[in-house]
């Protein structure tokens, strides 16, 4: 299993912070993203802006650089489509090295769905991506580009190391035992995101029955209060397609809770 475990030490749950971490600079680097994407395209701004082991599914899980380097260049075609999308919605770690954004995807005005971004900073400050996702979903109600980046209160508990974080929700994970958080977000094919825990159980009623997981990696916050995971779902008998179920999970004074989850379908 693939795990990427974060260095920085848990300051914030020794010493106390005055100032909270906040997520402006994750939102910046997802529009500096997304503005790349449509000013040189695809390829170049998925590279340049991620981690050297940065993950999509494609439609299995693989990492980035090899997927579109094995692509031939091209420039943005001005007759074609663009794809844009850009931040509703953000999160970052008590230690400030790990964070998210989600928010609509389009081509051009044609909006498809919502994507979803973990972003890792790295040992020069600046921040990379290491798993990017999404799901064709109803984003014909969200807010446009520019509009307010809603932020998830950042956590105030944390643990005594990342090892210790991942370990305890690879546990949760493997027992299915993992309760949502009041403000948490569920992504779903066709669906808009659910934020409440009307939608979350609706959404939810409509997945396949008899989810089975298998673990494929993740990463945890140096302060262990933000863990990612995702793994392979399977459904049903051998010749179903199956996906991928990415979790984020955050540690509060009563454990562990999912703030986001999302199934990625594997066709």
């Amino acid at each position: 299993m693939v795990r990427t475990i974060f260095a920085a030490a848990a300051a914030c749950f020794i010493t106390g912070c005055v100032t909270a971490p906040d997520p402006a600079a994750i939102v910046a680097a997802e529009r500096a993203f997304a503005a790349d994407g449509y000013a040189t395209g695809i390829k170049a701004s998925f590279m340049a802006h991620a981690a050297p082991d940065a993950v999509i599914f494609a439609p299995g899980p693989v990492n980035v650089h090899a997927h579109f380097g094995a692509q031939p260049d091209a420039a943005p075609d001005p007759s074609r489509p663009h794809l844009v999308w850009w931040p509703l919605w953000a999160g970052i770690s008590a230690s400030d090295d790990v964070g998210f954004t989600s928010g609509p995807y389009a081509y051009d005005d044609d909006r498809r769905g919502y994507y979803f971004t973990i972003w890792q900073k790295q040992a020069g400050g600046d921040w990379k991506w290491v798993l990017d996702a999404g799901v064709e979903a109803d984003a014909s109600a969200a807010p446009g580009p520019g509009s307010m980046v809603q932020a998830l209160p950042v956590a105030t508990s944390g643990s005594v190391s990342a090892d210790t974080a991942f370990s305890d929700v690879m546990k949760l994970e493997a027992a299915g035992t993992g309760e949502y958080a009041p403000t948490a977000r569920l992504h779903a094919p066709g669906l808009a995101p659910a934020t409440d825990a009307a939608s979350r159980q609706a959404a939810r009623a409509a997945r396949p029955a008899g989810i089975a997981l298998t673990p494929l990696g993740g990463g945890a916050s140096g302060a262990g209060d933000l863990v990612w995971t995702y793994a392979e779902a399977t459904w049903g008998d051998a010749a179903a397609p199956g996906g991928y179920l990415v979790h984020v999970w955050q540690k509060h004074q009563t454990g562990w809770k999912i703030v986001f989850d999302e199934l990625v379908p594997a066709q």
